[in-house]
């Protein structure tokens, strides 16, 4: 991922959690990724029809996703925290994605600080992050965070230890106005919990209730 244009800039942004009534603005952000970005992003080849696909999965199986919404009123970045169950170690999976005038310009850091907040919140200690192996982007905001990436079959992966304090890198704009959640603590919990039940009942339906 490359920083590419001068694009708009994060001064004026709103983070916060997306339900799934908004997912169709996830699938819009992913579908405005160039078609490197995205193969960045799934490790493979993904069009329209995986991505509609895909997002209409994060609304069954409890995935809580963390928004970058600039003034428009659209998503243009996102991090999503994927439910232990869904991973062959029972860890956390952890994914990124962001718009190419909006790369290094701290966003990713702001949007993986908020996600890791909501990861430990919800008890996990550790977490899993995958990208593909030729994300130099994403390769290096995990390892600011502290996950030790290596390669294998054709992508990266490492673990991750949460700590609840991590602190992000500020946004490179001089000045900026602060980041606004729209979704006030009491709220965002609320979020988290019925997210959580929701998975919880896609487990019991399907009859995988492979415990985290």
């Amino acid at each position: 991922m490359s920083d590419v244009g001068t694009g708009q800039t994060p001064a004026k942004c709103r983070v916060r959690s997306l339900i799934n009534q908004e997912l169709p603005l996830l699938k819009d952000h992913l579908m405005r990724l160039d078609s490197e970005s995205r193969r960045d992003r799934f490790n493979g080849y993904a069009d329209q029809g995986f991505v509609e696909n895909y997002t209409a999965k994060c609304a069954g199986d409890g995935t809580i996703i963390m928004a970058y919404f600039a003034e428009d009123g659209a998503v243009h970045a996102a991090a999503e925290l994927h439910q232990p169950d869904l991973s062959s170690d029972s860890l956390p999976e952890l994914a990124f994605s962001v718009e190419s005038h909006l790369r290094r310009k701290g966003v990713g850091s702001i949007l993986f600080k908020k996600l890791i907040a909501v990861a430990t919140e919800l008890g996990y200690e550790r977490a899993r992050i995958t990208t593909g192996s030729q994300n130099q982007a994403m390769r290096a905001l995990a390892n600011k965070f502290g996950a030790h990436l290596t390669f294998r079959q054709g992508e990266s992966t490492g673990v991750i230890e949460l700590h609840p304090n991590i602190d992000a890198p500020s946004f490179t704009n001089p000045q900026p106005e602060p980041l606004r959640n729209d979704v006030p603590p009491d709220a965002a919990t609320a979020l988290i919990d019925f997210n959580q039940t929701c998975w919880k009942l896609f487990l019991t339906m399907s009859g995988a209730s492979k415990p985290a």
